[in-house]
């Protein structure tokens, strides 16, 4: 049996993991930030701890209280985090500066408070749910896409740093899955609508009411494939979640390479003796 550390079991991804990992018979450690999640704990064992990650000092002093509970924390999953939608221009510095506290620094917190013990018992796997949007983004949401964003590119950059200490990263991006992360109480929005962009991040913010409830994605499915991504011997340093998130991130790709060939004579005139060679 294994014991994880699930931040924003509320709902949602988080919630369907916990479930998925205590009916294994698993130690579930999950955060919520207040009330209880609705959870069947017939099997395995369920911590609950109270933290609100836009404090500063919550990821540290949830690591803490982690492993004042249990000696071994065996995967560890950044989950707990929300979207913001509207046009940049029309967004605060309030809004980007508390969405960056809980969707990047709470995560860089408590990984850093965690390194040490799991250097110290030689494994660990830490998880960070990111987003499709972090990696193909799209219209509509750019303060989101580049919190997520920055911790995919953590993820990737971290996991070269720790590889050698045991621990293994990988970040998830899922697609749209049918949880509330769209509802009218969980998402949040920028400023008023503006007729400049209405073409634009109009367009998307209808798209994003329209499909609220009708996402292809499951919830439970995606918690068995990380449950399973996690059993692996060899991880993936990055997993798509839904067949959305596959063929956006194919799509952009595709474009990042077409356009890399197209300035490729551009990009490599920039070397020393270059101009001369070329020119």
């Amino acid at each position: 049996m294994a014991t994880w550390l699930i931040t924003g079991i509320s709902r949602g991804l988080g919630l369907a993991l916990a479930q998925e990992r205590l009916q294994h018979g698993d130690t579930v450690i999950g955060t919520v930030r207040h009330g209880e999640p609705p959870l069947n704990v017939e099997k395995g064992t369920l911590h609950l701890l109270q933290a609100d990650l836009g404090d500063p000092s919550a990821a540290v002093e949830l690591v803490q209280e982690a492993y004042a509970r249990v000696p071994v924390i065996d995967v560890i999953v950044n989950n707990a985090g929300y979207g913001l939608l509207g046009a940049l221009e029309t967004s605060t510095d309030e809004e980007m500066r508390q969405l960056f506290e809980v969707d990047v620094f709470a995560p860089v917190r408590l990984i850093r408070a965690a390194l040490p013990h799991l250097r110290r018992q030689g494994h660990g796997h830490i998880v960070n749910v990111t987003s499709i949007a972090g990696r193909a983004p799209g219209t509509g949401s750019a303060l989101y896409c580049a919190a997520k964003g920055a911790l995919e590119a953590l993820t990737a950059a971290l996991a070269q740093e720790v590889a050698p200490l045991g621990i293994k990263l990988t970040a998830v991006a899922p697609g749209a899955f049918r949880t509330d992360f769209l509802s009218e109480h969980s998402i949040r929005r920028s400023g008023q609508e503006d007729a400049a962009y209405a073409a634009t991040v109009g367009h998307s913010q209808a798209a994003f009411k329209a499909g609220h409830g009708q996402q292809t994605g499951d919830p439970a499915a995606a918690a068995r494939a990380i449950s399973e991504m996690v059993s692996s011997a060899e991880p993936p340093l990055h997993l798509l979640l839904g067949s959305d998130a596959l063929g956006r991130a194919r799509a952009k790709l595709d474009t990042v390479l077409a356009e890399m060939e197209t300035w490729r004579a551009l990009t490599c005139s920039t070397d020393f003796g270059e101009t001369t060679r070329h020119g």
